[in-house]
């Protein structure tokens, strides 16, 4: 059990590239738990499960501990704790009315995830002039049941890339050159279907990075299709987790040439 106040872990390093999976955490406040009408295994099927893996690939990482349940790093602060329905694709969160006591405690763990974030991150953007930030996520293709046929493919794609929260023409090279290398990562004699703002283009953590450091920041959100797990039961598949692991880590040489690149070019004063 994690401490009561602790939502997220801070891997703090001297580098420009950073991994965060804010999604990964599961577990809730104990004084939560009476109130929740949707189990566990329907929050599970929600959150996202094993992304701290990925974050492997760098050596300064931020990963959430607690389920987004509890409250959602990756929502706006108006929207940051699901209080309706409508909040969380329809499903029933609460019994009741969560105690504004409750709600109060969430959106001050999540003000202060966002300060301690930016504590961390400025003095790397200060120091290297640019960061490159992969926002880890994953998301659910079999919504119709376990025994269904999954979603089409054609408008899921195993990666999915988001870059809505960037100056997209700025990071070009990278973004460009990030898919490709995805998509020339040898997973099981195939290419990786990988594209760009197909399912997302990135949340508000993304949002909140591009706003805080404009064009010195390049923030991309990487949604992993749940072909590494099964997404009713929970069961990672570990060889999946492994091999898209060895894929993300193939593109971090790239970025690393690239944001230097573009910093001496386009943004050192």
């Amino acid at each position: 059990m994690i401490e009561d106040d602790i939502i997220f872990l801070i891997e703090e390093e001297e580098t420009p590239i950073i991994a965060t999976a804010i999604h990964d955490g599961h577990e809730v406040r104990p004084r939560l738990l009476p109130y929740f009408e949707l189990d566990e295994a329907g929050r599970l099927r929600e959150e996202d499960p094993y992304t701290a893996t990925f974050t492997e690939v760098a050596r300064a990482k931020i990963i959430g501990l607690r389920s987004r349940f509890e409250v959602d790093l990756n929502r706006p602060p108006e929207r940051n704790v699901y209080r309706k329905p409508e909040d969380a694709w329809g499903l029933h969160v609460w019994k009741e009315d969560l105690p504004e006591v409750m709600v109060d405690h969430a959106k001050a763990a999540y003000d202060f995830f966002y300060q301690s974030v930016g504590d961390f991150l400025d003095p790397l953007v200060e120091e290297f002039g640019s960061i490159v930030v992969l926002d880890i996520h994953s998301y659910n293709h079999r919504r119709q049941g376990p025994d269904a046929a999954p979603d089409s493919p054609q408008d899921n794609p195993e990666v999915n890339i988001g870059t809505g929260n960037m100056n997209r023409t700025l990071w070009a090279p990278l973004v460009e050159g990030f898919i490709s290398d995805m998509r020339s990562y040898d997973y099981d004699g195939r290419a990786l279907d990988v594209r760009e703002n197909i399912k997302f283009t990135g949340g508000y953590f993304s949002r909140w990075l591009y706003e805080r450091y404009g064009d010195r920041v390049c923030p991309i959100a990487v949604e992993f299709k749940k072909i590494f797990m099964d997404e009713w039961t929970g069961e990672p598949f570990a060889d999946e987790i492994n091999k898209l692991e060895d894929a993300l880590r193939s593109t971090i040489d790239g970025i690393v040439a690239q944001r230097s690149r573009i910093t001496q070019q386009h943004l050192t004063v």
